[in-house]
């Protein structure tokens, strides 16, 4: 039976989707005859592991010519179940390390789905050329390694055909993903580089797919990150998952100074949860290098074939100190670099010559290029180099061995080893420490191979680990190293080799607790439950698609959190008599990144519409100072002008500017003004803004992560010298500002409604629009006002921010284009109704 043909007997097959966003439940095709499946719970917790590779071997058998599999138990994919109820099924999409006969490919997948649950994707050979050697291995893999390709034989530029086929693979793995998925109960657990953009289709095609994350390679920091050409695209559509998973927090700090940068996101802390908004979903990020599969080196090393290795290397080093590498072929793991360090150790002291072994293991590379061949010669020249130089007849100081090699093997050499060197210049992990230091614990069988008495021998380990991979900061007991520098790398083989035995066990103590405690299956359950915990926001908010191809993405917002209808607001508009219609300026009315910040000829002509409607009340309100406002809106004269966050205020052009009537003191300006000047000079691109009333120091025009740490430090240093004054420091949208106490947009909202109910003209219409921190002072006071009666029972209230953000506001409008349109709504239908009634043009004017 082929995979199409799956359809006829879909009894088998559970949760899969015949039409959009529509679960089958599969009736009996055998007339509705009651079985046990039948009364089976229709769904079961389910994780589905997406991967480049199934965790799958594939062999042809030579006498029947058919396709045999087996699990792979090396694949971190298949290991991650340890941490799982067996109750949890299963169900993994990758692609098979062997190329299927299209003939064939229905009747293999098939088979794979029914007896291991995995759902292969078949790429052609051309596209998977392009996307995995092509895209993946040769320009993205290197390039997150810290490679750039500054010269065409220094490496694989970008090429627009081979990310077209990294995007189409993609592709085709979150159809296959969807081609199983219960949207409503699975999670996704998508894995590595190689399908950064497959969580944009699946949140296209599912607003509410529950979607995580892990890269197991290093992310760079954003110098390089930058250079590449679709930077933007990899990174909204990793933003699409609900748990971005990192082995180190340099990798998740890169990544968030990425998102910072090029996208203007700031991370927030919470809890020990840090998380970034993005338009109304938090994305979470977790932090935990991954770990091993305990049980499967312990069953190995619980082998007696495993102690017959060990004795027989044992007697063939005996009376050698034998150090270890274990590293694939590639470019990365600095393998010329530690067989140079062997050279000057044995150079620099002749009497380890004869004594010291550098055994290295290399595995057989991942992909193919001149990158590898390269390698290979170095490697080769360097070992002829130092063999021939320091060796002599029975003694190589460098025993090379070419991969494959198996495990049971690779567990021996850990067995014999007094000292494990990684030394790779970049990697995302690396698990050999974790695995050496299992082995030398030992157990019944090796500690009788190498001659340990009984279980209480003390055990010992040294690791010489280079400060460039993920597994560096989790062991802390390591000799960390500088690759690149020689004789640091020397120095520490040196310390490894002359060390106490009392402190190799203090260190092989400290790392084995790390190693045990920290397995895979806690890896795999911590980033599980993170997910689960990431995922319950959807309950309590409303998601919808928008944007198109790369660039789609979800907004998930409250359930009381909606668009502001101008068809709404111009209803309730035309409806009532006494209007109140604050506006902010910046970010509001106009963009933020203009630099010309004075209004256009659009702004003015709207806010004129509004102000001849006589039941309108509107002011701008601003934490701009006044000689601005002023001169800016001087063609408005019936405009309510409220300036330094309503430190002064006027009615209409004719009228006076009126203080807000506090007794303040502003000579704490003396002592703030020298302070925002040092740090101005510090902080290239910033500026100050000075006002009658408060002081403004802005960044916007500084580096994102410079300008912020200095506004934070600029915050602490204010709060502490200012704590005995009656003023307020706050942050805002690039800025810190210090004005007095009692100064607010909100308290402006109030003094203005006072004023219109004192007239015998309460507002029965309040509309009130702004986009940051200080604007949600008057979203505030209009919510205290209705909770206190303050305002007529039949008022039409609308609080506005601009953006889809956490608000005290009930709605949103995407952006000042939005705002003016809907401004615009609300003019013509003031215009419609003077023309109505001519003769109704009777003006408000009131006093604060």
């Amino acid at each position: 039976m082929g995979w199409q043909a799956i359809d006829g007997d879909r009894a088998r097959i559970p949760r899969v989707i015949s039409v959009p966003g529509i679960i089958s439940d599969f009736d009996d095709h055998d007339g509705g005859v009651e079985s046990d499946e039948a009364i089976t719970p229709v769904h079961q917790e389910r994780r589905i592991i997406v991967a480049n590779q199934l965790p799958l071997k594939a062999y042809k058998d030579s006498e029947s010519n058919k396709w045999c599999f087996d699990w792979d138990e090396d694949a971190l994919y298949l290991q991650l179940k340890d941490g799982f109820s067996p109750d949890v099924e299963f169900v993994y999409v990758g692609c098979l390390r062997v190329e299927i006969d299209p003939l064939e490919q229905e009747e293999v997948a098939q088979f794979l789905y029914e007896k291991f649950k995995c759902v292969p994707t078949f790429l052609p050979s051309n596209l998977m050329n392009k996307f995995y050697h092509g895209f993946c291995k040769h320009y993205l893999w290197p390039l997150f390694h810290y490679m750039l390709p500054f010269t065409p034989d220094h490496g694989v530029r970008f090429d627009k055909d081979m990310w077209q086929a990294y995007v189409s693979a993609n592709k085709v793995f979150a159809d296959k993903v969807m081609e199983v998925i219960n949207p409503d109960e699975d999670y996704v657990w998508v894995h590595d580089y190689h399908l950064m953009v497959l969580p944009t289709f699946l949140r296209k095609r599912y607003n509410r797919v529950k979607l995580g994350f892990f890269l197991h390679s290093p992310f760079p920091s954003s110098e390089i990150y930058r250079t590449l050409p679709v930077r933007e695209e990899i990174l909204r559509a990793l933003l699409n998952c609900d748990l971005i998973g990192f082995h180190t927090f340099d990798y998740a700090r890169h990544f968030l100074s990425c998102c910072s940068r090029m996208l203007g996101l700031d991370y927030q802390s919470k809890r020990g949860y840090i998380g970034l908004d993005y338009y109304g979903r938090t994305v979470s990020i977790k932090i935990l290098p991954v770990g091993i599969q305990l049980g499967q080196i312990k069953s190995i090393m619980s082998l007696p074939d495993t102690a017959k290795k060990v004795k027989e290397l044992k007697e063939k080093y005996d009376g050698k100190t034998v150090l270890l590498g274990v590293d694939d072929m590639d470019m990365f793991k600095g393998i010329g670099l530690k067989f140079q360090a062997l050279g000057q150790l044995l150079d620099e002291n002749p009497r380890y010559r004869g004594s010291v072994v550098l055994v290295q293991i290399m595995n057989s590379p991942r992909s193919q290029g001149n990158d590898i061949q390269e390698v290979q010669n170095e490697i080769n020249k360097v070992v002829t180099e130092v063999n021939r130089r320091y060796g002599s007849t029975g003694y190589e100081p460098i025993v090379c061995i070419n991969g494959p090699v198996s495990f049971q093997e690779k567990v021996a050499y850990y067995a014999i080893s007094e000292c494990v060197v990684v030394n790779a210049v970049r990697d995302g992990m690396n698990l050999v420490p974790y695995k050496y230091t299992v082995c030398r614990q030992g157990s019944p069988y090796l500690d009788e191979a190498l001659g340990l008495e009984g279980s209480a021998a003390p055990r010992k380990s040294v690791i010489i680990v280079s400060e460039f991979i993920g597994c560096s900061p989790s062991l802390s007991g390591a000799i960390r190293v500088n690759p690149w520098n020689i004789s640091c790398v020397a120095e520490a083989m040196h310390s490894a080799i002359s060390m106490p035995d009392s402190e190799k066990e203090l260190r092989h103590e400290k790392h084995y607790k790390y190693v045990t405690s920290h397995d895979v299956a806690y890896w795999a359950r911590s980033f599980d439950q993170d997910l689960e915990r990431a995922c319950a926001q959807y309950y309590q908010k409303r998601c919808w698609g928008i944007g198109f191809g790369l660039n789609s993405r979800v907004v998930a917002l409250g359930p009381n959190f909606r668009k502001l209808s101008v068809e709404h607001i111009v209803s309730a508009y035309k409806n009532t008599s006494s209007r109140l219609i604050l506006l902010d300026y910046d970010g509001t009315m106009m963009p933020q990144d203009l630099v010309n910040k004075s209004p256009c000829q659009e702004v003015i002509s709207v806010l004129n519409g509004l102000c001849n409607d006589p039941m309108n009340v509107v002011f701008i309100v601003s934490g701009r100072g006044k000689d601005s406002l002023e001169k800016w809106f001087s063609p408005c004269e019936r405009l309510g002008l409220s300036a330094e966050h309503g430190y002064f205020t006027r009615w209409t052009k004719n009228s006076a500017w009126e203080s807000c009537g506090l007794a303040v003191d502003l000579s704490w300006k003396n002592l703030v003004l020298p302070i925002m000047e040092h740090y101005t000079e510090a902080t290239d691109g910033s500026s100050i803004e000075q006002k009658e009333s408060a002081l403004v120091w802005h960044h916007q025009e500084a580096d994102p992560d410079f300008g912020t740490w200095q506004a934070k430090e600029l915050l602490d240093h204010l709060e502490s010298v200012l704590a005995n004054d009656p003023v307020v420091v706050k942050r805002g949208q690039h800025i810190v500002e210090v004005k007095p106490q009692g100064v607010s947009k909100g308290v402006v909202v109030e003094n203005l409604m006072t004023t219109m109910r004192n007239t015998g003209k309460p507002p029965n219409f309040v509309l009130c629009i702004g986009d940051d921190r200080s604007d949600e002072d008057m979203f505030e006071s209009i919510a205290s006002s209705v909770a206190s009666r303050s305002l007529p029972d039949t008022a039409e209230v609308f609080a506005c921010t601009v953006g889809q953000k956490p608000s005290m506001a009930k709605y949103y409008l995407d952006d000042t284009v939005d705002v003016i349109k809907m401004l615009q709504g609300l003019s013509a239908a003031s215009a419609h109704q003077l023309l109505k009634s001519p003769h109704n043009q009777v003006s408000f004017e009131g006093s604060t």
